[in-house]
């Protein structure tokens, strides 16, 4: 899970994530969207695959990337839970009449 919220803690990763909620990218696209060199782009989606957030396909000399939202759901719910919170309410306690 560390590693997913690494990927998570930079906001140009976590704009990559929101474009490829549209649908697949390739990395080219993807690039045109920010004013990073090539390279710096893709040690952010190394770090973004290497949390299992989203898988790449080779097509031809293009890699297309996918979204794997279930990976992201599942860490934000383990989070969330971590601090017993989303979990089922305590039962009501019954007033003592006399």
């Amino acid at each position: 899970m560390s590693k997913v919220f690494k990927a998570l803690s930079d906001p140009t990763r976590r704009r990559v994530l929101l474009l490829l909620r549209k649908g697949p990218m390739s990395a080219g696209e993807l690039s045109d969207q920010f004013d990073f060199s090539k390279p710096t782009m893709s040690a952010h989606f190394a770090v973004l695959k290497e949390a299992d957030l989203v898988h790449a396909e080779k097509v031809g000399k293009s890699i297309i990337y996918h979204l794997k939202l279930s990976v992201l759901e599942e860490a934000l719910l383990g989070f969330v839970h971590s601090f017993g919170l989303g979990a089922e309410a305590p039962e009501p306690k019954k007033e003592i009449t006399r």
